[in-house]
C-alpha cells in the first residue's frame, strides 16, 4: 500500500474496538501519519500491547480499556482522552463483531447483544464525543459498518441489522451536524483478513479460495485498505463528504451471464 500524503498532525484520534485487527492498524496508521491516538477495547492485555507498537512510531499513545456497550464506561473513556491529551479531533468508531442467528433460533438477548455491540456502542461514542466536537464546532467521526449491513447476511440477523442501522446513524448524525462544523462518514468493509478470520481459514472454517471467487477480485482485502478508507474520510481530502458510506469489499456479487 502506498504511503499516502495524509497529515494528521497536531490531531487527536480515538480509535475504539482497536487491540487487533482493522482497528489496530487504523489507530497505527493514524499514527504514522502523525496523530497522537487513544485506543479502547475491552481486553487490557491485547490492548497494551496494540499501544506500545503505536508508541514506537514515535507518537503518543493511551490505551483506555472501555466496554463500549455500557454508557458510563463509554463517557469515561471521552472524558480520559481530554484528560490525557486536552483535545480530540477524529473519532474512529470500529468497535463491533458478528453475532450469529438465524431469525428462527434468534432470542430477544441475543438480539439484544447485536444492537449493542455494533449499532449502541457507535451511538453512545458520538453522543459523548459530539459534546466536545459541537463545542468546538469541528470534528470527524467514521464509523466502521459491513457490506452485510448494505446486502444482508442470512445466519446473522443481528448483525446485520445492526451494520445497517449504524449507516442510516450516519446519514442522520452528518445532516444534523454537518452546519455545526462536524463530518461523519462511514466505511463498509467486506470479507477482510483479519487475525480472527484468518484462524477461520487455518481452522478450516473457511476455503478461501471458494469464498473469494464470489467477488470481482477474487480474494480478501486486507487491514490496512480498509484502514486507508478511514484514513481518507478523516483526512482534509474528504473535506466535502458527508454522509456517506464506501464500501472496501473487492467489488458486488453480481449473478448473470459473461462472455
Amino acid at each position: 500500500m502506498p504511503n499516502m500524503s495524509f497529515d494528521f498532525s497536531n490531531k487527536v484520534v480515538l480509535v475504539t474496538g482497536a487491540s487487533e485487527g482493522i482497528g489496530a492498524v487504523t489507530a497505527r496508521l493514524f499514527a504514522q501519519h502523525g496523530a497522537d491516538v487513544a485506543i479502547a477495547a475491552r481486553r487490557p492485555d491485547k490492548l497494551e500491547q496494540a499501544a506500545e507498537k503505536i508508541r514506537s512510531t514515535g507518537r503518543r499513545c493511551v490505551a483506555i480499556p472501555t466496554d463500549v456497550t455500557e454508557p458510563a464506561a463509554v463517557k469515561a473513556m471521552i472524558d480520559g482522552v481530554l484528560q490525557a491529551f486536552g483535545r480530540l479531533d477524529i473519532l474512529i468508531n470500529n468497535a463491533g463483531g458478528s453475532v450469529r442467528s438465524s431469525l428462527r433460533k434468534m432470542t430477544p438477548e441475543i438480539w439484544q447483544r447485536g444492537r449493542a455491540l455494533n449499532l449502541d456502542s457507535a451511538a453512545y461514542c458520538t453522543m459523548e464525543a459530539g459534546r466536545h466536537f459541537l463545542e468546538r464546532k469541528a470534528g470527524v467521526i467514521v464509523n466502521l459498518s459491513s457490506v452485510a449491513g448494505i446486502t444482508g447476511t442470512m445466519g446473522e440477523v443481528p448483525y446485520s441489522s445492526g451494520k445497517a442501522g449504524i449507516q442510516m446513524f450516519t446519514r442522520v448524525a452528518a445532516a444534523e451536524w454537518g452546519p455545526h462544523g462536524v463530518r461523519v462518514n462511514c466505511v463498509a468493509p467486506g470479507m477482510t483478513l483479519t487475525e480472527g478470520m484468518q484462524g477461520r481459514v487455518d481452522s478450516g472454517f473457511y476455503k478461501l479460495d471458494q469464498v473469494s471467487a464470489r467477488f470481482p477480485l477474487r480474494r480478501p482485502g486486507t487491514c490496512e485498505e480498509v484502514a486507508y478508507a478511514v484514513l481518507f474520510f478523516a483526512s482534509e481530502y474528504a473535506s466535502y463528504i458527508t454522509g456517506q458510506t464506501l464500501a472496501v469489499d473487492g467489488g458486488p456479487p453480481i449473478a448473470g451471464f459473461t462472455d
